[in-house]
């Protein structure tokens, strides 16, 4: 795995450039253009009408995004909990903020979230802008009291009204725009070009053997492709696991968004693009390493009375456990993102 973090490769939105060599498909929209690596599909992407990719949104977004002083004691930025240098995820079982207030659940990884609209493990916000602004006023989180004081903090550094001029034609500071520079700039963050998409496009040695009869287990005795489908391995949906359910007041998941009973319990289902260097998992954090994840889904996932129905004890034997460990390894590549940018405006 390489963290490109060099904008010479094509890791932003590139105006007016043709595509970076190598790319299996670009994404364009308007006048702006995006590289992906192999295997990530283009017509996937989702991106709101009103928030169109330029590379001036893009780079305003990137600032903000590294931006401690945008939570309460300025000590708490998003890239806190997800980390460039983790997969843009965190290696705690649950988020630390502001005060080294403990979160309830981990932090998911920003990787591929270009192709997912409701975000949050409950799915709670509708898209990146609105789960961007969400952890700004969360008490636990950012801490910040209001939006309001967000923008107010924001709009207070006189070397913000440059990069917001160029982003948005103007140097007001909003909540909205806020979000959408964030939202941009996580959309860059993307995995692809893994040893599995090389195989999968013909280059049949790039999956080592064990790694090929994982594909195989992953496909048909794991039945794990049933909910981590498609090219970037997740299906957008809810399940339950039963992780967490035997506490005495579990997580309950999406069922605090839907108030559906049948949501109790359920967790989205994150995409296996770079899980090999995003540990712990699960929404809880809970479940250490990827040996434990396989040794979770073997036995069926936990009992409960809202047990996803795609849960079901496999019966794998050890070799096909290793298999199966070092294809999910294989699902690791080429993630672009850029990392934490030289200086932040003053």
């Amino acid at each position: 795995m390489r963290i490109v973090r060099d904008l010479s490769v094509g890791i932003l939105f590139v105006v007016g450039l043709m595509s970076v060599a190598g790319a299996a498909e670009t994404l364009e929209l308007g006048g702006a253009r995006l590289a992906l690596p192999g295997g990530l599909q283009a017509g996937a992407a989702y991106v709101p009408e009103d928030n169109p990719p330029t590379a001036e949104g893009i780079a305003l977004g990137r600032l903000l995004y590294f931006d401690g002083r945008l939570s309460k004691d300025g000590t708490v930025s998003c890239a806190t909990c997800h980390d460039p240098a983790h997969g843009f995820a965190e290696p705690r079982k649950t988020s630390t903020g502001v005060g080294g207030q403990i979160g309830a659940r981990n932090a998911p990884t920003v990787v591929n979230r270009l192709f997912s609209k409701e975000q949050f493990w409950d799915g709670r916000a509708e898209d990146l802008e609105a789960q961007a602004v969400g952890p700004l006023i969360n008490p636990i989180e950012m801490a910040m009291p209001s939006h309001e004081a967000v923008v107010a903090v924001v709009a207070g550094i006189a070397g913000y009204a440059e990069p917001f001029e160029q982003a948005f034609g103007s140097p007001e500071v909003t909540i909205d725009r806020i979000g959408k520079a964030i939202a941009s700039y996580e959309r860059t963050v993307v995995s692809g070009n893994s040893p599995y998409d090389r195989h999968q496009a013909g280059e049949k040695d790039a999956m080592s053997e064990a790694a090929r009869r994982g594909m195989a287990v992953f496909n048909a005795k794991g039945n794990c492709m049933t909910c981590h489908a498609g090219f970037n391995f997740t299906d957008e949906s809810y399940h339950n696991l039963g992780v967490g359910m035997a506490a005495s007041e579990p997580d309950l998941g999406r069922y605090e968004v839907t108030k559906a009973d049948v949501d109790r319990g359920a967790f989205k289902t994150p995409t296996l693009r770079e899980i090999a260097v995003t540990s712990p998992y699960m929404h809880d954090g809970s479940v250490p390493t990827l040996v434990s994840v396989i040794e979770l889904y073997d036995r069926g996932g936990e009992s409960n009375r809202w047990l996803s129905k795609e849960m079901r004890p496999l019966g794998l034997s050890e070799g096909e456990k290793a298999d199966l460990l070092a294809f999910l390894h294989a699902l690791s590549g080429e993630l672009r993102g850029l990392g934490a940018p030289a200086s932040l405006p003053r």
